[in-house]
């Protein structure tokens, strides 16, 4: 019998920097999703089964745009991402989402199997999947999959990335950090207010693409509870995946493990990006990489 591999889609925030919905931005020679792109090479890699963490309010567009399409070509289930989920009382003034980590812990009766976590608005490139398939066929390991930073900068701005620190392959820090290059010099300015520090070209960035199994589901659970414990007054806090992988690390709940891969990373981060991407996805298509139209 064959095991099943689940791809997880966070896909319930709007971009704010981007201004707007980009999950549904079209960027393919026939309007494909990055989204699209990002199924379409886990299901090449190995993945059977797709959920879409989403807002609620979000689930008409979902379903009537990528689900709908992808349906004939792999299993396609939704979980949603609300404020009250798994929240006794939503603390007055609370808008903002929780986290990356509450959104995994909203899939929970989705997700019953390995899985592989990624943002909607990424695009990881084939080889990712591929590396990352290997390791939850071989492995019991928690993973981050680590790009080298010079693949993943904007020429725009700043970029949000998690500059990883290892020892014989296991991941030590995870440092959430803003990072930006001028004049040929990499800054990360780490988000927690320690002092900026320089890093080379080839330092690994987690991306957010995340190797786990259902182990983490109730390790989320206790943890979240003691997250809204102790919420601050102001109530902006986050419960970010990658602080509860680096706990788990440091706890010995489970190992969790660097991947690199050579793989091409790039996303919209801004409205500018938009037409590089396109034009890396068609450049892509004529190489004979994705088909065109990609779902056929």
């Amino acid at each position: 019998m064959n095991k099943d591999y689940t791809l997880l889609i966070l896909a319930a925030g709007m971009g704010s920097r981007f201004g707007g919905l980009k999950q549904v931005e079209p960027v393919g020679p026939n309007g494909e999703f990055l989204i699209d792109y990002s199924i379409y090479d886990a299901i090449r890699a190995g993945f059977t089964k797709v959920v879409f963490v989403i807002k609620k309010e979000h689930e008409e567009i979902f379903k009537t745009t990528i689900g709908n399409r992808i349906s004939n070509h792999i299993k396609v289930e939704y979980a949603f991402q609300e404020l009250d989920k798994y929240v006794d009382n939503v603390p007055e003034g609370r808008t903002k989402p929780w986290g990356t980590a509450h959104a995994i812990l909203c899939a929970k009766e989705a997700v019953k199997e390995p899985f592989l976590m990624i943002n909607s608005d990424d695009f990881y490139g084939m080889e990712s999947y591929q590396d990352a398939m290997k390791v939850l066929k071989e492995k019991d390991d928690y993973f981050t999959v680590g790009y080298p930073v010079i693949h993943t900068l904007s020429e725009h701005g700043a970029v949000k990335r998690g500059v990883c620190f290892e020892k014989n392959g296991e991941l030590t820090s995870l440092i959430e950090s803003s990072i930006e290059e001028k004049e040929g010099v990499i800054t990360a300015t780490p988000l927690n207010g320690d002092p900026s520090f320089e890093i080379d070209a080839h330092t690994l960035v987690s991306m957010n693409m995340l190797g786990l199994n259902p182990t983490i589901f109730p390790y989320l659970e206790k943890n979240f509870k003691y997250f809204l414990s102790h919420l601050k007054e102001e109530c902006k806090d986050e419960f970010l995946i990658p602080d509860i992988l680096m706990q788990a690390n440091n706890e010995n709940f489970h190992k969790v493990s660097l991947i690199p891969t050579e793989s091409k990373w790039f996303g919209m981060t801004y409205q500018s990006d938009k037409e590089a991407v396109k034009e890396k996805i068609q450049t892509m298509t004529e190489e004979g990489i994705y088909s065109s139209p990609l779902w056929k």
